[in-house]
């Protein structure tokens, strides 16, 4: 019998980062010492408080059994007083949050809950594959909004036709920004508030950067802003805070109307996440943050040595005060492709291409701060010698 896949499927982009880890590996079996800057994948260990918490969770017997998908209240409330901590935001645990496997998951999802087929999702260029990938799923069609660098890699919502407008029911936002490092200003969401509100749009924040900041830069929350909570979600992860990837766990918060759409589709989707890991997450979110600050530390030293390393090679990309990429302008006469190519092949540097990101990525790499200060160093000298 012949195996025939769906449609939808072969409307999919070849995922970037699949394509990435296989020319690593294929690089690490010719030999080659690989310093590896290119999945945004923490390097550091889950502190220690949050380990041994879970090491007691896992043995509590109530906790073996089948989760709620909206997530243990005692999480959600974690959750809230995080937000109300970090951002002044008074939400309801049981209305206004809902536990996620990890925010991927649900920004995935999350069309599901608002979109009907033909109907439009404005996705931001350069940005994370599953913006789009799930406006796919879900039937609807993908705008995309360049992030230019004129234009400090915010979207130019004026530049929407107004036939895309009168489909469009949702609008993502990433900030700080994936893979750009740019920065959102607080008359920046005002405009977008602003925006959503006389569109009858929904306005989804990916916020998994926001606690991932340097020189004593403060991420704002979109819904902050006043006036968000009318028309906003936002995505939090514990994955870069808290270096938990492999964990997945994560929460949103926002409208109530807006998370209950997304807690219905989760039901129906998925059994939630095992409580175990809910309860060291919420250990985490309740803690004093001061692994956080030493994760900041880490982090800004080597951002600073990167720094240093690409100036020294010529190359002058901007300093990020968030995130933990550098989103690096490639040598003239080069494409994004041939000067991975040359990184990879010429000094064993493995970087994302800009335009894997989108097509406005076209003439950028993103490098990821993911190796120790030491290895950062050596990506200096080896750069020196290829450039």
């Amino acid at each position: 019998m012949e195996i025939r896949y769906s449609e939808r499927l072969h409307r999919l982009p070849p995922y970037l980062f699949v394509e990435l880890d296989r020319k690593k590996r294929e690089a690490i079996s010719k030999g080659v010492d690989v310093i590896d800057l290119g999945i945004g994948d923490p390097d550091l260990p889950t502190p220690e408080f949050i380990v041994n918490r879970m090491k007691e969770a896992v043995a509590h017997a109530p906790y073996h059994r089948y989760p709620s998908s909206n997530g243990m209240k005692a999480f959600r409330e974690a959750a809230a007083t995080f937000c109300n901590r970090r951002f002044s935001l008074d939400l309801d645990p049981d209305t206004q949050v809902t536990a996620l496997i990890g925010s991927k998951e649900a920004i995935f999802h999350f069309p599901l809950a608002f979109l009907d087929p033909g109907e439009v999702v404005l996705v931001p260029t350069p940005g994370y594959p599953v913006y789009h990938i799930g406006t796919l799923f879900a039937g609807g069609e993908t705008f995309y909004l360049p992030l230019k660098e004129e234009n400090d890699f915010l979207p130019d919502l004026n530049s929407i036709p107004s036939d895309v407008l009168k489909r469009a029911r949702i609008l993502w936002l990433n900030y700080p920004n994936n893979p750009t490092a740019g920065l959102a200003t607080g008359d920046f969401f005002s405009q977008v508030v602003d925006f959503a509100k006389e569109n009858g749009i929904i306005v989804c924040h990916d916020a998994a950067y926001s606690e991932m900041t340097f020189d004593g830069y403060r991420a704002p929350s979109f819904l902050e802003t006043p006036g968000a909570m009318d028309v906003g979600i936002e995505f939090h992860s514990l994955s870069k805070t808290y270096n938990m990837t492999g964990w997945r766990i994560g929460f949103a918060v926002g409208n109530p109307a807006i998370v209950e759409g997304l807690k219905k589709v989760k039901s129906n989707a998925d059994s939630g996440q095992f409580e175990a890991i809910q309860d060291a997450a919420r250990e985490a979110l309740l803690s004093d943050q001061s692994c956080v600050v030493e994760m900041r530390r880490i982090y800004e030293e080597r951002r600073n040595a990167l720094m240093e390393a690409l100036k020294g090679a010529g190359l002058k990309p901007p300093c990020p005060k968030a995130t933990f990429y550098m989103w690096v302008k490639v040598p003239q006469g080069h494409t994004s492709a041939s000067f991975a190519g040359l990184l990879l092949d010429e000094a064993g540097i493995v970087c994302t291409p800009g335009n894997g990101f989108g097509d406005p990525g076209e003439g950028y790499v993103r490098m990821a701060l993911t190796v120790p200060k030491e290895r950062m160093m050596e990506v200096g000298e080896r750069l020196k010698r290829i450039l």
